[in-house]
């Protein structure tokens, strides 16, 4: 039977019949998560059409998820990164909203704090369990949306909570109208929608709160959270792993308008952030991150890096300060002691350090050869390089360039003080060194083999 869909503007044609299965056992689809091997990827080669929302954005969740695995913030701490998201996000909130824990004092205080900057943007969420008094919290505390806890997975609904999926679904259902009463937006995260039986209870469940927002004209959001990092962003991925599947499902048959939908990631097998925009491109307005990544266990996808992905589909129609990744990181490292590997995209210390003497003499002739985009433009951070036995006469006239100005283009690899700088660092690796010549040795060797260049140049070493 045909029935005009829409949210998609079409008249559509499908057997699938939304209801809820009640099964008395689990379905732990153990063909595909077999427990005591990886987790396979099957295929059924259906591909789901991608369909760009008109409007996407970033939410955070590092004073929620971060904070589950890092020693808990200050109150002060906590002002100052949700300062440093409002100026990434930028002036039209690209990072819209910012989700905090509720429960403690400390919680309580910094939220208070928050509030008080009276910043639009990032919106302060809350996170729930679904129960009565976490939302009289809630309402306490003066959230105009909160998220609320609904696992989706049989893994959660028979081994953890010992219930039938009706039993919980009649429960979430109760909570979500419970919060619409008081005033509250409810955001129903869907924990391990990624090994959820998605005909069976996914889609019923999120055709139900469509019903209820219908109803009580009231919006209900739903946050579909890769709890495990098992969701895949290939096309032609069988439910319930495939990215594309979930976003488009949801919209298709539960009718969940994209701006109602966030995606909620982990990195568990390595796709966090790929997982993240698979979901924009498929019809999820929202992608929830933290501020580099930290979040439980593996991480979440990471703000800087949905920040750049935004900036490649769409470019800076929020005005974003992306500079300000660079001052994230800086006060993780100096403020929260937080090591950052150093091969870490965009804020680790090697992001756009080169250690080759082929990429120094490429970066000596055009910076863009080997440079991503104009690092010291966009996160205010120049390129640099790390001498060693590999990096060359270019890298030490590169060297020489970054730390003097470019001032010093008159330098080149033919002269004789490079020469000897070049036969000093050779020998420190010939004797046995193995750990990259420091900022005040090249300055020493400055001084004593390019005396005359400098003084000619007029530079003060």
């Amino acid at each position: 039977m045909l029935k005009f869909n829409p949210g998609f503007n079409t008249f559509d044609s499908d057997s699938y019949n939304v209801q809820l299965d009640n099964p008395g056992e689990p379905n732990l689809f153990r063909d595909i998560f077999p427990y005591s091997e990886v987790p396979k990827i099957g295929f059924n080669h259906r591909l789901s059409p991608m369909r760009v929302p008109d409007e996407i954005w970033i939410t955070d969740t590092s004073f929620r998820d971060g904070q589950q695995s890092m020693p808990p913030y200050t109150v002060k701490q906590v002002v100052d990164l949700y300062k440093m998201l409002h100026r990434l996000g930028g002036p039209k909130g690209l990072i819209r909203q910012a989700e905090f824990f509720l429960y403690t004092r400390k919680d309580q205080e910094a939220i208070s704090k928050v509030q008080e900057l009276g910043y639009e943007y990032p919106e302060i969420t809350g996170w729930i369990r679904a129960h009565k008094k976490d939302l009289k919290l809630a309402k306490e505390l003066g959230m105009k949306e909160t998220g609320i806890l609904t696992s989706a997975s049989d893994y959660h609904i028979f081994l953890k909570l010992k219930k039938t999926r009706k039993e919980v679904m009649n429960d979430y259902l109760w909570i979500v109208k419970e919060a619409i009463e008081v005033g509250i937006i409810p955001r129903c995260h869907f924990e391990d929608a990624t090994r959820a039986d998605f005909y069976g209870f996914v889609v019923p469940f999120a055709h139900e709160l469509m019903k209820v927002a219908e109803e009580s004209k009231s919006v209900i959001k739903i946050r579909v959270c890769d709890t495990l990092g098992l969701g895949v962003p290939y096309p032609g991925v069988a439910m319930p792993r495939s990215v594309p599947g979930l976003i488009h499902g949801l919209a298709y048959y539960a009718g969940v308008p994209s701006e109602w939908m966030e995606w909620h990631g982990h990195n568990d097998l390595n796709l966090v952030n790929a997982n993240a925009v698979t979901a924009w491109l498929y019809g999820c307005s929202a992608a929830n991150g933290t501020m580099l990544g930290i979040g439980e266990r593996t991480g979440n996808p990471s703000i800087e890096g949905l920040v750049m992905s935004y900036l490649q589909l769409r470019g800076n129609d929020c005005g974003a300060d992306t500079t300000v990744i660079t001052e994230i990181a800086d006060y993780f490292e100096k403020e929260l002691h937080f090591q950052i590997p150093v091969n870490m995209p965009l804020v680790g210390k090697d992001f756009n350090m080169t250690h080759a003497g082929i990429h120094a003499d490429g970066l000596l002739k055009n910076e863009e050869i080997y440079n991503v985009f104009d690092t010291a433009k966009l996160l205010n951070r120049s390129v640099e390089i790390a001498l060693t036995d590999k990096s060359g006469l270019a890298g030490i006239v590169l060297w020489i360039h970054n730390k003097i100005g470019r001032g010093a283009a008159s330098l080149t690899k033919d002269n004789p003080g490079v020469k000897k700088i070049y036969e000093w660092i050779t020998n420190q690796y010939e004797e046995g060194r193995t750990t990259s010549v420091s900022d005040r040795e090249m300055l020493e060797q400055v001084r004593l083999n390019l005396a005359d260049w400098i003084k000619e140049s007029g530079f003060e070493i």
